[in-house]
């Protein structure tokens, strides 16, 4: 999420300046064994697809559709028209989805779910909060998925989204595809996920109740096709999660390197689930297809046990990436935003006497 208000900006720096510099401690002494994480050195992440499309400057969300295929939805961030772009397998644009009667105030996810008669529906969650609790509510959008893709305005259905304890900043916004079940995740250093209820209501408040931790500063989330497993990404890696029977996260199931991205804040399953497709905001980004580890499927592993420690609402997202170059350049972008935040400050006090 592009910072738009002075707060916002100086907490979100700090934020991912500290993430940065425990990614870079995390990742250096562990290059040398990669067996011990869920990324397989012989499946190297390749461009999907690059977004082209001028219209699209902040993708900040990616669903991948099963009705129609080769198609993936996506989003721009804030302070624009509330619309879904229909994004073909070369990153064309097919369709633009407009969602009338909806607002664009800051657009951070999507995810495909169902209606309340159980056919295809877009999600669009609109819950980043720059000032970290300056909302007293955020709000989901949900579209019927047309069946024929063509660009058109559909009448949006509104659901109010509060906290049980309190307003929060939050990017990623995932449903299970058995439950239909709405999860957020905070986006905070000390992360926590959020369940909704079990079904979504348009009249009155939603509320999201706390049922685990998330990687730190999370920027996007979703679940596997088949509802067996989840992930959640941060800007320089992700983690993935198997769901238990009440369809919620659970266990780690160990880290998965996605190539570095200057704004990296949306990661979708494929269709097949064997691939993530991981984007970041910007101008002529590429959308990279990372294959699912074999080691992060619990019936892969021996006894049906998780690739790691199997610890839950691990927060160690970031040691997902492997490669030096990742690290080094990570870290001077954390250096040079958390040197900026503290002469801007430095600065203000100053003007301030």
């Amino acid at each position: 999420m592009r910072p738009t208000r002075r707060a916002g900006a100086v907490r979100t720096a700090r934020a991912a300046a500290a993430t940065a510099l425990l990614c870079g401690a995390a990742a250096l002494p562990q290059t040398a064994s990669a067996a011990s994480t869920a990324t397989s050195a012989a499946a190297r992440p390749k461009v999907a697809f690059t977004i082209a499309d001028p219209r699209i400057t902040e993708s900040s969300g990616l669903a991948a559709s099963a009705r129609h295929p080769g198609i993936v939805y996506t989003h721009n961030d804030s302070g624009g028209v509330p619309r879904v772009y229909a994004l073909g397998p070369d990153g064309r644009v097919r369709a633009v989805l407009t969602l009338a009667g909806a607002g664009a105030r800051d657009w951070e996810a999507m995810a495909l779910g169902k209606d309340d008669r159980g056919r295809p529906a877009i999600y669009v969650a609109d819950i980043g909060d720059n000032l970290g609790g300056a909302w007293p509510y955020v709000t989901l959008y949900r579209i019927p998925e047309p069946e024929r893709m063509r660009t058109q305005s559909i009448r949006a259905t509104r659901f109010r989204i509060k906290y049980a304890d309190g307003p929060r900043n939050a990017e990623t916004m995932m449903i299970n595809p058995r439950t239909n079940r709405v999860y957020i995740a905070s986006k905070l250093f000390s992360g926590k996920l959020y369940e909704g209820p079990a079904r979504l209501r348009t009249g009155g408040d939603n509320i999201m109740r706390k049922v685990g931790g998330a990687p730190a500063m999370a920027t996007d989330g979703a679940f596997s096709p088949d509802g067996r497993t989840c992930v959640i990404r941060t800007y320089f890696g992700a983690r993935m999660y198997s769901v238990d029977a009440g369809g919620r996260p659970g266990k780690s199931l160990g880290s998965v390197s996605i190539p570095f991205q200057g704004q990296g804040e949306s990661i979708t399953y494929t269709p097949d689930g064997r691939s993530f497709l991981a984007g970041s905001e910007g101008r002529n980004q590429p959308v990279f297809q990372v294959a699912v580890p074999d080691k992060a499927n619990p019936q892969a592993s021996p006894g049906g046990k998780p690739g790691n420690n199997g610890r839950s609402g691990d927060s160690n997202a970031d040691e997902g990436h492997k490669d030096p170059r990742d690290v080094r350049v990570g870290l001077f972008l954390a250096l040079a935003i958390a040197g900026a935040v503290c002469y801007g400050l430095l600065r203000k006090h100053r003007e301030g006497r």
